[in-house]
């Protein structure tokens, strides 16, 4: 691992009150004490530590004032890298920031990679990898949902749950040993089998319980991909404005208007929700809403739920039938909106052509029917089951995959125990289960994998 010292700006561009500069490593102290003037001449070595002290960036080579900061220096160990950390807190905005970069990067400093920081932190052993991950989750999270699932990461909580399973793992292993050392011993060879049954299918229903969540955990973290489905005019964008409480997409009496996808995010309930507005499927010559409509279908496949809307003041038109057998065997919710005028096409006339679906009457024009939506959207994907606050929730698609390749190795072994196979067989199974867990923190994980994982940080975290 590399032992420079490394700096890059750890706060977002563009204008704002503060900017922060972060540099981490042996030489930070030392090359902030070559561009800092505090009002005393003191070393930032000799001022008291985890405290921001008042003064000014100077550029050495021509004596020049660059900013006016605050400056904290914070000792190894006990920073986010474990090594020496100094943070510069200047002015806010694109110049400041650059500058200061510029003249610690002159001094000795070399720009940090991406994640590097964190990468440090995982390297030095502060933190396991996936709290690693859970770092850049929490900085991307979209709801108070995402946050606390990450939150929950950063802590520990499956790095604990992972060990307790290593554990398990190795106490199997322990029973591989004991029969191996004692070949001829029939009695050793039997509680062997029997005890690696009991640490075995413990195991699996563990893993078996987080992989269950990992489909609420996606949804949570990436959130939950929801296209806009029906023909011109039925009030498509119109709810999509209502769902965003914004006027986001064009409304009108024109049909076609929307001819291209339009998405959006919405904190519903705690779920992140991608809304994707469609053009109108419909047969028409116009080149440009022919391509809308060509990408509205290929969205109904690539999505986790279709919400679709049917116009409530006319009857089912052979349009709304193509549409019906592009969604009958999708997630989806159906509308039938407006509602508030003379009805033509009722839930019932519906029911014959979707009889599994929910089907809600809505009216876009009085804002009717909207929260039953959002109500069976949660109830639909969540069913009141996911207690966030205190569960370990799987959100990362490394760690769901790692987990199934450690269920089917555990699966294989306790198959290969049921039918009495020899120590040997069984063995493989459990090392690679044993190597598959720990790849989840960190333990066994490979140096490109690791690199791919930091490489989508920010720079400067």
């Amino acid at each position: 691992m590399d032992i420079d010292t490394i700096a890059a700006i750890a706060t977002a561009p563009g204008e704002a009150g503060i900017g922060i500069v972060r540099l981490s490593g042996k030489e930070a102290v030392n090359i902030a004490d070559k561009i800092f003037r505090g009002k005393k001449d003191i070393s930032l070595k000799n001022r008291e530590t985890r405290k921001l002290h008042y003064g000014h960036i100077i550029d050495p080579e021509n004596d020049k004032t660059i900013d006016e900061v605050l400056i904290v220096y914070m000792k190894a160990p006990y920073t986010y890298t474990t090594e020496d950390v100094v943070e510069i807190n200047c002015h806010g905005g694109i110049i400041s920031v650059r500058r200061i970069l510029e003249i610690v990067l002159n001094n000795g400093a070399r720009i940090a990679e991406e994640g590097e920081f964190t990468k440090r932190a995982f390297m030095n052993g502060r933190i396991d990898l996936t709290q690693a991950e859970a770092v850049m989750d929490l900085i991307s999270a979209k709801t108070d949902s995402s946050f606390d699932v990450s939150l929950n990461q950063l802590e520990g909580a499956l790095s604990k749950e992972v060990r307790v399973l290593r554990e398990s793992v190795l106490k199997m292993l322990a029973q591989i040993e004991a029969t191996i050392d004692f070949p001829d011993e029939d009695d050793v060879e039997e509680m062997a089998y029997e005890k690696m049954q009991e640490e075995g299918e413990f195991i699996f229903k563990t893993i078996e319980g987080l992989l269950s969540t990992a489909y609420s955990g996606k949804i949570i973290k990436e959130g939950l991909k929801t296209i806009i489905l029906g023909k011109p005019n039925v009030g498509k964008s119109s709810l999509m404005n209502a769902i965003l409480r914004e006027n986001r997409a064009i409304v009108t009496e024109i049909p076609g208007t929307t001819r291209d996808i339009i998405e959006e995010y919405v904190n519903l309930n705690g779920i992140p929700l991608r809304i994707v507005d469609t053009a109108g499927i419909r047969e028409t010559e116009d080149i440009v809403e022919k391509i809308g409509v060509d990408r509205a279908k290929e969205l109904v496949d690539k999505g986790d739920l279709a919400i679709v809307v049917f116009d409530a003041s006319e009857e089912i038109s052979d349009e709304d039938k193509n549409i019906i057998e592009l969604v009958k065997n999708k997630k989806s919710i159906i509308l039938l909106n407006k509602t508030d005028l003379e009805i033509k096409t009722s839930i019932e006339t519906l029911k014959n052509y979707l009889p599994n679906k929910t089907i809600l009457n809505t009216s876009m024009l009085k804002g009717e029917g909207l929260e039953k939506l959002e109500k069976t959207i949660k109830d639909m994907f969540f069913k009141g089951d996911v207690k966030i606050n205190d569960s370990i929730i799987i959100n990362n698609v490394r760690h769901k995959d790692l987990l199934l390749k450690a269920k089917k190795n555990i699966e294989e072994a306790l198959e290969s125990i049921e039918m009495n196979m020899p120590i040997d067989c069984i063995e493989v199974d459990v090392k690679e289960c044993y190597d598959n867990l720990g790849e989840i923190n960190g333990d066994t994980v490979g140096e490109d994998i690791i690199d791919r994982i930091f490489s989508d940080f920010c720079i400067g975290k």
